[in-house]
């Protein structure tokens, strides 16, 4: 995609995070790989008078380029587009289900077989570190190892993509499993698959949303 279509999409992505309540006011941020780096939502904006001019270029030495300052957590979206080829698009939010799960600074165990769509068998929560510092990159980069998303200790989640569509059913799965088990656990304690189970749900992913051969 060119520079322009690739801003365009950011804004409607954020448009759309707005009006469905996964992000709120000028919380959370996105971004996609664009040439030597990438394009990110400004710090301190939120969906309401975002346009594609105010989207920031930030190369992967980390100097900006654009009237506004990129969003504060832009170290760890470099940081898992310098470390993980694969992605393309991330995600960040502060989101209901997902952000009170990360308060509560635990991992999502094995008790439904949806987790393998982000990559394993449990959805991680990243340690505590202070927003926009290179300590919070480092513990979320460690968090999404061999993972498509984690959760980010009293704070929100990620979710990363090959591109922005891949990044955003991410996104949508992990909130939707963080409240699924916040409900669950609010009957009793889930009962967790086996490492079998898991497995045969995970072998069958591989071949989920593919053509036939």
């Amino acid at each position: 995609m060119m520079e322009n279509e690739l801003r365009a999409e950011l804004v409607r992505m954020t448009r759309r995070l707005d009006s469905m309540g996964l992000s709120h006011g000028s919380a959370g941020n996105l971004s996609v790989r664009f040439e030597d780096g990438f394009l990110i939502t400004p710090s301190g904006f939120g969906a309401e008078g975002l346009t594609e001019e105010d989207i920031v270029f930030v190369n992967l030495s980390g100097e900006p380029r654009g009237r506004w300052k990129p969003s504060s957590e832009w170290l760890f979206h470099r940081d898992i587009y310098a470390g993980r080829v694969e992605f393309n698009a991330v995600i960040h939010t502060h989101s209901n289900a997902a952000t009170s799960l990360a308060c509560l600074r635990r991992d999502i165990p094995p008790f439904h077989y949806m987790l393998a769509l982000l990559g394993g068998d449990s959805l991680r929560c990243a340690k505590y570190a202070t927003f926009g510092t290179q300590a919070l990159s480092d513990n979320a980069l460690l968090a999404m190892r061999d993972r498509k998303a984690c959760l980010l200790a009293n704070h929100g989640m990620i979710a990363a993509g090959k591109d922005m569509d891949e990044a955003f059913r991410n996104t949508v799965e992990v909130e939707n499993l963080c409240e699924l088990y916040m409900r669950a656990l609010s009957v009793g304690e889930p009962v967790l698959l086996s490492q079998e189970e898991f497995a045969d749900a995970l072998n069958r992913f591989s071949t989920y949303g593919k053509p036939r051969e």
